[in-house]
């Protein structure tokens, strides 16, 4: 097996998740055999294995709910053995309140596990006894799980996340490209209706695409490698939405060609000069939407001012492709007016698209989405971001007193 098909697979979610979780729920049962007074503490390597995940924060934040379910269902538990015991009715009532003071505590996902820990604990004798040993075996799960992570560093999912990004403007490429071929001759309406299939399949790309995101966003939180974690994030976010926003334009123009092709069918969309403008100006644009997605996965500072500048030099050819367009349906509108309006949504789909992935355009959004984000989290979290101004300042003021000596 070669060396990069190792790599890949280390870093492959299935197996890094399987190896994680396998190696913390042992650990995890090997250290409650030593300090719970059960025979066999199986909630100890049944919360590492709910716990573990394939990023620090969703292990930690996993973690915090799941012993916050366990120990209010223990005290759910504690409350009803000591007011009425267990009946069939006050099995009914446990878990009616369970799953109350599980909406109430906040533990989302766990909510049933309220539920469960509360009846687990409530049918059996020695309440007391039991109940504190599955707080105890629920507190060694987590802490093994997030320890797990802690000492195995889990991957940073950016690189993932790119490729994915990469990969969708790509396929986007390629639908432009065959949609400015057949635009340029005698396209069937059956044929111009797939494309529009092909343009709303896209959705289900994107789904993909933000799965793999969320999980690069999850990875950047609350990781000590990661020092610019903000700013990946709102880089990798705003150009996944520009990218959306240029797909749902292109499913428009594939709609206005379908159309187009319906009313001048069995003649050609346009004609010959005219399809073979809107054929370059749709292969410009698609080769500016790889280098838009090159230059919003670039993370060394060289390799995003070149795609940068390869982006700039794809707008302004697709730009003067649609000028000259423009000029030519004018032409065109002032011999046949028919279609018109279908002419004129063309050029006005491309206009959005090319200033969607405009570096200017793109500059001012990724601005004020980041004053956005940073005002949101000094709202939500102003003692933490104190902190981490006070970190900062002192890092720029040990740097410039190295840089005095």
């Amino acid at each position: 097996m070669s060396r990069e098909r190792l790599l890949r697979l280390r870093r492959d979610p299935v197996i890094v998740q399987t190896l994680r979780s396998s190696a913390a729920a042992t650990v995890a049962y090997v250290i409650a055999l030593h300090l719970s007074p059960e025979a066999a503490p199986l909630t100890a390597p049944l919360t590492a294995l709910l716990v573990v995940q394939v990023t620090l924060y969703a292990t930690l934040t996993n973690g915090v709910r799941r012993v916050n379910a366990v120990v209010a269902g223990v005290f759910v538990a504690i409350a009803f053995s000591l007011l009425v015991g267990l009946t069939w009715w006050s099995l009914g009532l446990l878990i009616l309140a369970s799953l109350a003071v599980g909406h109430l505590v906040r533990v989302d996902e766990y909510v049933p596990e309220v539920a469960i820990s509360a009846m687990l604990v409530l049918g059996v004798t020695a309440v007391g006894d039991y109940a504190w040993a599955r707080v105890l075996e629920t507190l060694i799960g987590a802490v093994v799980g997030l320890a797990c992570n802690l000492l195995l560093a889990p991957p940073v999912w950016v690189g993932e996340a790119g490729a994915s990004i990469e990969d969708l403007a790509r396929r986007v490429r390629q639908l432009m490209l065959r949609m400015g071929e057949e635009a340029a001759g005698r396209t069937p309406f059956e044929r111009a209706a797939a494309r529009l299939h092909e343009a709303r399949r896209l959705d289900h790309d994107i789904v993909e695409v933000d799965a793999a995101l969320r999980q690069a966003e999850d990875s950047l939180r609350l990781n000590p490698r990661v020092r610019e974690g903000l700013l990946h994030r709102v880089v990798l976010r705003t150009g996944l939405d520009t990218l959306e926003i240029c797909t749902v334009v292109l499913r428009v123009i594939a709609r206005t060609l379908t159309d187009l092709a319906k009313e001048r069918e069995p003649d050609p969309l346009f004609a010959p000069e005219i399809g073979a403008a809107v054929e370059q100006l749709l292969s410009e644009i698609a080769d500016a939407m790889v280098s838009f997605a090159v230059l919003v996965t670039s993370q060394v500072s060289d390799d995003a001012e070149s795609a940068e500048e390869r982006l700039t030099s794809d707008l302004r050819h697709a730009a003067a492709t649609r000028d000259r367009l423009a000029q030519l349906l004018l032409e065109e509108v002032q011999r046949d007016a028919r279609q018109w309006q279908l002419h004129g949504a063309v050029l006005a789909e491309v206009n959005r698209i090319l200033d969607e992935m405009d570096t200017e355009h793109r500059s001012r959004r990724l601005l004020e989405e980041l004053d956005r984000v940073s005002s949101e989290q000094r709202e939500r979290r102003p003692r933490l971001t104190r902190v981490q101004d006070r970190v900062r300042v002192g890092r720029k003021r040990l740097a410039s007193v190295r840089r005095s000596r």
